[in-house]
């Protein structure tokens, strides 16, 4: 048994619940990242201390822990069979700030057994896809009124086709057409791909209110009956853009890992934005659902878009 193993097996447990900062151990060249996401996030940390006086750590959090040496590493053991919470530092990150702390990814992350589980868990496929074929056909039938006020403004107000069909990067980077209401002028493209922007000239007075109200998503009911989508997830983007953010986002494409949505986290939690920064706030959002997506967070979801819906604060 290392040194440090051995003094932390010589503390009194009474320290356990005296703590109130949490313990990070980390490789040295991370201290500096480490320091400046925690101090972010208010949280209150003590850092690579291997000297323990008062007590083992109530909880004890590490990163990239298999560079750590081998006694460093058996420290982490030993205050886990004293009865510290022992756990990655972006795992605990997940539940503090409920989103993933995507400055803190790398290979390790997702090569994790049982990180992401729930990815190839049968029985979460069955409720997904059971919750997409309720949801996409009650949605049509229930709205269907408003499906056809909304063509019928569309087309009074500009010419053009009423539906807006597009190539989006979905399960597994396939591609498919996505259909939305036209929001935007016929010709909105025509000096090629471009960030839709908050206020963007291009929108239709009839855009503007179906983009606030959501409304213009309602058509992706169809591509969710199809399968290639899901009411819930990560929205599709197009692959010029995913060609580009990739390089400033790393593991972007791993949003590709299940259906993108017609609603989802981000677009609840996050407000409306058409740069690369948001994109990057947004894949926190993601990651984070991938996750720890279940039955129960769909719902929520779901609710949550309705409130956008109803109080029209979409983009």
């Amino acid at each position: 048994m290392s040194k440090l193993a051995k003094d932390i097996k010589t503390q009194p447990m009474l320290g356990l619940r005296k703590v109130s900062q949490i313990h990070v151990y980390c490789p040295k060249e991370a201290e500096a990242l480490i320091s400046d996401i925690l101090d972010h996030h208010n949280i209150s940390f003590v850092l690579n201390e291997f000297n323990l006086q008062a007590g083992v750590p109530k909880v004890v959090c590490h990163y990239r822990s298999y560079e750590l040496t081998d006694e460093q590493q058996d420290f982490l053991i030993s205050a886990t069979e004293m009865g510290a919470w022992v756990e990655p530092l972006v795992n605990y990150l997940d539940r503090r700030i409920c989103y993933t702390e995507t400055r803190l990814l790398d290979a390790n992350y997702f090569l994790q057994q049982k990180a992401f589980s729930i990815l190839s868990n049968s029985r979460n496929k069955f409720w997904k896809r059971s919750l997409d074929l309720m949801a996409s056909v009650m949605g049509l039938t229930v709205l269907s009124p408003l499906l056809l006020l909304t063509a019928i403004a569309i087309k009074l107000e500009s010419k053009g086709p009423v539906f807006y069909k597009q190539f989006r990067v979905g399960l597994y980077n396939n591609e498919f057409k996505v259909i939305k209401f036209r929001s935007m002028r016929n010709d909105a493209e025509k000096d090629g791909a471009q960030w839709a922007q908050k206020n963007d000239c291009r929108v239709t007075k009839v855009g503007k209110f179906i983009r606030k109200t959501r409304i213009d998503e309602l058509p992706q009911l169809i591509n969710v009956l199809r399968g290639e989508m899901s009411i819930i997830g990560p929205r599709p983007e197009r692959e010029v853009f995913i060609e580009e953010l990739e390089k400033e986002i790393p593991y972007y494409r791993f949003r590709h890992a299940v259906k993108p949505g017609i609603t989802g986290l981000a677009q609840v939690r996050y407000p409306y934005g058409a740069s690369v920064e948001d994109a990057m706030w947004k894949h926190k959002y993601d990651i984070f659902y991938i996750k720890h997506h279940n039955f129960w967070a769909d719902i929520k979801i779901i609710l949550l878009t309705i409130k956008t819906v109803f109080f029209a604060r979409g983009q």
